[in-house]
């Protein structure tokens, strides 16, 4: 009865947090709550979790406090997806029925599991239990009391019709309450307060069933031994069917070497080529026919894509390669080498391409993925080196860390950054493009546009404050609308005083 009511409460919150109101404070507050829900029942093992389920704990923490510090609209949309996506496979990891290594891909089937089925076949509990509970409870004398405080009621009613309207002229402010409790009534509309219970309903009967299908998991039944079967030799020889069953394939070293061989003749001998331009691009040295601008935009996906290609090569490698010998390690390494060029040509390419046309979401992701991709090359090589390096695990915790730090670099603030850079180099700016930055990057425009007068983009800037920089209740707040509030109105007043 304890979850049912833990349930209900929590699903009261969230509709109080988040029922016409934006994300903002109430994220981390609401994720707080959910952890502190699902975990009431395990008080005294909270304290033996694992490494990693503390560092899946931090990851979860951080990425929801981006809705306070942050307001990027392409993390602000996407973590309202990875968010709840990382806390069920932590429960799944933490608190799963069946006991799944994290790095293993199953984890995931665990995690849907838990979401879904198991979900789905304790949420009708929820109402079952609200129903016994309200019957065993009224009985016989709490029939008897309910009659009695009706009729209590009914002439309380009667006595408040007089003296209701007595206090009302007696007193102003209380008349002005009255008077204010229609407008109040009108605004807690009955479709409004139907769609609010609604929402506590179904939702406590999720968190409820999710909730119960860790602490109630289902039991595999064991099936029947088979009449006249060989007792443990049988065993024996399922667990050995088993065995086989979980053997990995592994490819042949010849054909290993043969396909790597091959591919890499040819990166090498690109690779070649590419050197005489890589370096020489910014003193002018470039291809026959191509401007700047071209070499820059030229190939750049191209190189990516094929990055992408030798990278899945190398995992296929790794994992389907079984003992690395020394040819295949050695070509492994001249793989990962010429996909290092590649990736280090395609990065230039779009630091080029940014000179010349400017930096955006996108330019700015990409870089990002490039370098997250030279890190994985990098563990790549060691693990040829060694197999001692775990390389799903490794890759897992990179990857989460990457996604964390991306979330706090600031991307609007270092794009409008770099714009402003290249404005001082070229006399070039997007403005318009500026002022669609989201309020991380306001700051740093409004010193921009305050040491250069520059009253468009004040215009433009403020043309976005009405809607996006206005103030907000404060289950929406976030610090950088705040900063960009208070840095236009502080621009504002000193334009005033001119």
């Amino acid at each position: 009865m304890l979850a049912l009511v833990g349930a209900f409460s929590l699903a009261a919150v969230h509709q109080y947090l988040f029922f016409g109101h934006d994300p903002g404070a109430s994220f981390p507050l609401f994720i707080s709550l959910l952890y502190a829900y699902l975990f009431h029942d395990r008080k005294g093992r909270i304290g033996r979790m694992s490494g990693f389920g503390w560092f899946m704990l931090a990851v979860v923490l951080l990425l929801s406090l981006t809705y306070v510090w942050f307001h990027n609209p392409v993390f602000y949309g996407l973590n309202a997806l990875v968010v709840p996506a990382l806390v069920c496979l932590h429960l799944a990891y933490e608190r799963g029925a069946e006991k799944t290594e994290w790095w293993d891909i199953r984890i995931v089937g665990v995690a849907l599991k838990h979401l879904i089925p198991l979900s789905l076949r304790h949420a009708p509990t929820a109402f079952r239990l609200a129903r016994v509970a309200s019957m065993r409870r009224v009985g016989r004398k709490q029939k008897s009391a309910a009659g009695k405080v009706l009729t209590g009621l009914a002439l309380a009613v009667l006595v408040l019709l007089v003296v209701v309207p007595l206090l009302a002229s007696a007193d102003g402010a209380f008349n002005r309450l009255l008077n204010g409790l229609p407008e109040l009534a009108r605004e807690l509309s009955l479709g409004e307060l139907l769609g609010r219970a609604i929402w506590i309903a179904v939702l406590c009967a999720l968190l409820f069933g999710y909730s119960q299908g860790f602490a109630k998991p289902e039991r595999r039944k064991r099936p029947p031994r088979a009449a006249g079967s060989a007792g443990p030799e049988a065993d024996a020889g399922e667990r050995a069917a088993e065995i086989r069953r979980g053997r990995k394939a592994v490819i042949d070293p010849v054909v290993l070497a043969t396909l790597l061989t091959a591919v890499n003749a040819v990166y090498v001998l690109f690779v070649a080529v590419q050197f005489k331009y890589l370096f020489g691009a910014r003193d002018g040295i470039l291809p026959d026919g191509q401007t700047y601008a071209e070499y820059a935009r030229s190939g750049f996906g191209e190189l990516v894509a094929v990055t992408a290609i030798n990278f899945a090569l190398l995992m296929v490698a790794l994992v389907y390669g079984g003992k690395l010998r020394k040819l295949v390690s050695a070509l492994l390494y001249v793989l990962i080498l010429c996909s290092g060029v590649m990736l280090f040509s395609a990065y230039s390419r779009l630091a080029m391409y940014e000179q010349a046309y400017g930096y955006t979401y996108i330019r700015f992701l990409v870089h990002a993925f490039m370098i997250y991709l030279a890190v994985l090359l990098v563990v790549a090589a060691l693990r040829v080196r060694t197999s001692l390096v775990p390389l799903s695990k490794c890759y897992i915790a990179i990857s989460l860390a990457a996604y964390v730090f991306v979330n706090y670099v600031g991307m609007d603030r270092m794009i409008a950054e770099q714009n402003l850079a290249r404005y001082e180099r070229t006399g070039d700016i997007d403005r318009w493009y500026l002022s669609r930055l989201s309020a991380d990057a306001v700051p740093t425009l409004v010193r921009f546009g305050k040491e250069e007068g520059d009253e468009e983009l004040r215009a433009l800037l403020r043309s976005r404050s009405g809607s996006a920089y206005e103030d907000h209740d404060w289950r929406s707040y976030n610090l950088a609308v705040h900063r960009a509030d208070r840095a236009l109105r502080h621009w504002d007043r000193e334009v005033a005083r001119r």
